[in-house]
């Protein structure tokens, strides 16, 4: 799947690089990152893509130096001319790299993409104290039993790993981290643009989400897990 991204195929099937949806996972980071009171002075993203997330933290985090590293050629030509003086994007791969450390690493609806992505877990530790993984929960009741959802995931934005909320943690765990902080992030109820299935589908998501959480997701999926490791 590496050459999905190395090539203009993804490009090609998700021509916004999902920029529209950068405001919404960079508010839920920032909001991670300050209700936890970790050190920010260094933010890394692995797979920053078009830059977007970073660009919005800046604007949070003013002081903060943000680095995106990108292994698209194509994404990255998209982010360069928007730098600025505390955010820099790099065409590199940041396991690949040596002598770099950060307050936080992103890993930001990356792992699912990743064909090793144990290897890619335990490696992507040593270049943070504190990493934030924002993982989509593809598996649920409803998306197992319609089956075609997952088919298209992989298909047209080259999901390759599949999770719900225990099997996320625990792999983060099985690799050598300590969760600090997680919760459930909304794309379905919170995003606009939504396929008519998933506007139909918001008045019970919601309903069934105050009642039972973790039971809903499980249930009728359109959820992600936002992770604070360390």
């Amino acid at each position: 799947m590496k050459e999905m991204y190395e090539s203009d195929l993804y490009g090609e099937k998700n021509p916004t690089w999902h920029e529209e949806d950068s405001a919404w996972k960079a508010g839920h980071i920032e909001r991670m990152i300050k209700r936890n009171k970790i050190p920010s002075d260094r933010i890394c993203e692995v797979g920053c893509g078009t830059g977007e997330i970073l660009l919005t933290l800046e604007k949070a985090f003013p002081t903060t130096s943000l680095s995106g590293y990108e292994i698209s050629p194509e994404a990255f030509r998209r982010a360069a001319p928007k730098e600025t003086p505390n955010t820099k994007f790099y065409l590199k791969d940041l396991l690949a790299e040596s002598d770099l450390h950060f307050d936080v690493v992103l890993a930001i609806d990356v792992i699912e993409h990743v064909e090793d992505y144990i290897s890619f877990i335990k490696k992507l530790k040593e270049f943070g104290t504190f990493k934030i993984f924002h993982i989509p929960l593809d598996l649920s009741a409803q998306s197992i039993l319609r089956a075609w959802p997952i088919a298209e995931l992989r298909r047209n934005v080259g999901h390759v790993q599949y999770f719900f909320k225990q099997t996320a943690l625990a792999t983060l765990e099985d690799c050598g981290y300590t969760i600090v902080d997680h919760c459930y992030t909304a794309s379905r109820l919170e995003l606009p643009n939504q396929a008519f299935s998933s506007r139909m589908m918001r008045l019970p998501r919601r309903l069934m989400f105050s009642l039972n959480a973790d039971f809903a997701v499980r249930l009728l999926g359109g959820y992600s897990l936002l992770v604070l490791a360390k």
